[in-house]
């Protein structure tokens, strides 16, 4: 399809961005989205929390153990649904081609303008 271009869109470490976004004393520390439990699990983690290795999916008795100054935030995900709802408004100015993969992932197929 001469002209037209595939674009893959993957929100990396959206929950903790968007975590940041409404609460800036939180910009640039190591931030987990997870629930507060014994057996839970992070969600995601902010590039500032990676660096000491916290990771999706990781334990986060682990997590704290990794990085002991990790801040830790329960998931709203009402929120990061109205996020992604927002952004898939702003695909929409560009294409009605959008394949949503999940809260954070989509395909846009876009037509080559110029």
């Amino acid at each position: 399809m001469p002209g037209r271009k595939i674009v893959h869109v993957d929100m990396d470490a959206f929950f903790a961005s968007v975590e940041v976004r409404d609460r800036p004393e939180l910009k640039g520390l190591p931030v987990a989205v997870a629930h507060g439990g014994p057996r839970s699990v992070v969600t995601t983690a902010s590039y500032e929390a990676r660096v000491f290795g916290v990771r999706s999916a990781l334990p986060l008795r682990t997590a704290l153990q990794k990085c002991p100054d990790l801040i830790v935030v329960e998931p709203r995900m009402a929120v990061y649904r109205e996020v992604s709802r927002q952004i898939r408004h702003v695909f929409a100015q560009y294409t009605d081609l959008v394949e949503v993969m999940s809260i954070d992932e989509a395909f846009l197929l876009t037509a080559n303008r110029g």
